[in-house]
């Protein structure tokens, strides 16, 4: 009943949109489920968003991570001139870049998932049986899944934590740090959305008898 008592107050909190009310909430042992279920629906959530708006399947994450590398070379290169050009340096052009490289990670690292580009073994996983092929990607599919719930509830607690205290990016004076640590829970929701495609994929090939095991390419199409 405590555990139940505990989710209930997440969803209340929530409702009420009080970051206090939200981090305090998120310390509790429910929080683990509320996040396991959360992770759930709003990884098939998107994932039927990517099959409604192919475009957005295919250049979502790599949008985010273009203009994240964009604005980063941008705002270091200026650096750069504003320092020995002008003698003068704009205090938060150190602080945002790292902020805006972890964004790009994440969401790479959720777009890389798609393509099963992270190690996987391919090689080794090719010489066995079909039936161990797929146990091998249900075995991903599991683990991919459990590591993202893991980080959503960790960095949305962080999120809550850096919101009640309003804490700001260094060398600004209103720009919030957990604008930037939100999308940590975000890009782990796409990734959950990218391991129910492969799963998907995976099913419709071994009923299918296509290959289950393929050779991934960086950067390459989905």
């Amino acid at each position: 009943m405590a555990l139940w008592s505990e989710i209930s107050d997440i969803f209340r909190a929530f409702a009420s949109q009080d970051s206090w009310e939200i981090r305090n909430a998120l310390k509790t042992e429910g929080a683990w489920v509320f996040g396991t279920i959360a992770t759930a629906l709003s990884g098939l959530i998107m994932l039927w968003i990517y099959k409604l708006l192919p475009w957005l399947d295919r250049h979502l994450e790599r949008t985010v991570m273009v203009y994240s590398y964009l604005a980063i070379a941008l705002i270091i290169f200026w650096g750069v001139i504003d320092r020995f050009i002008f003698s003068n340096q704009q205090p938060w052009s150190t602080t945002i870049p790292p902020l805006l490289f972890m964004i790009m990670a994440w969401f790479g690292a959720a777009f890389n998932v798609r393509l099963r580009t992270h190690l996987s073994f391919a090689e080794f996983r090719t010489m066995m049986p079909r039936a161990g092929q797929l146990a091998c990607l249900m075995l991903d599919a599991v683990l991919w899944f459990v590591f993202a719930v893991i980080v959503l509830v960790t960095t949305a607690r962080m999120t809550a934590l850096s919101a009640s205290n309003f804490q700001i990016v260094l060398g600004t004076d209103n720009v919030m740090q957990w604008w930037f640590l939100i999308t940590a829970p975000l890009s782990f929701v796409l990734m959950v959305a990218r391991v129910f495609e492969n799963l998907i994929e995976d099913i419709a090939n071994w009923r299918s008898g296509a290959p289950l095991i393929k050779q991934a390419v960086i950067g390459g199409e989905i």
